[in-house]
């Protein structure tokens, strides 16, 4: 890494770098409660949740709504697609897309995962009060949005 004001920044304090493992540790944790009893993995669950919350999406929408990889996406849509869980459908809007939607199991299985979701998000912050919560809740929606902008343009 370069040098910055003669002190040279460690990999542990460059703030990418704690959001990302941070992001993965909670994810770890969340994805453990569902992978042994549903066999999924963070990628197709990120996927399901999408579609349990909006309902029917494009592949191209999950990929914008996950900020996954589109073959990462495409990888746990075929997986969820082939264990019955999602269905793909001909989009009438746009004849080149379809929409993806979870089929009855899915939503069952997306009905069982939340609480367990959100259980596990309970216990993760639970060292933080509710405010230490609301504020930091905050403050990520503003690093978000600000990446957004900046973010350059992708085909």
């Amino acid at each position: 890494m370069s040098e910055t004001g003669g002190t040279q920044k460690k990999l542990a304090d460059f703030l990418p770098y704690q959001l990302s493992i941070t992001s993965n540790a909670v994810s770890s944790v969340i994805a453990s409660r569902y992978r042994a009893r549903f066999g999924l993995k963070v990628p197709e669950w990120r996927v399901m949740a999408v579609l349990g919350d909006a309902g029917a999406a494009t592949q191209r929408h999950l990929t914008e709504a996950t900020l996954m990889d589109k073959v990462a996406v495409n990888r746990a849509c075929k997986v969820l697609e082939d264990r019955g869980l999602i269905t793909r459908e001909p989009n009438s809007r746009d004849g080149r897309s379809h929409l993806l939607n979870l089929t009855d199991e899915g939503r069952a299985v997306y009905a069982e995962v939340m609480p367990l979701a959100q259980e596990s998000e309970r216990e993760i912050f639970a060292g933080l009060d509710p405010e230490q919560q609301v504020h930091l809740r905050k403050l990520l929606a503003q690093v978000f949005d600000h990446a957004k902008r900046i973010r350059p343009a992708t085909s």
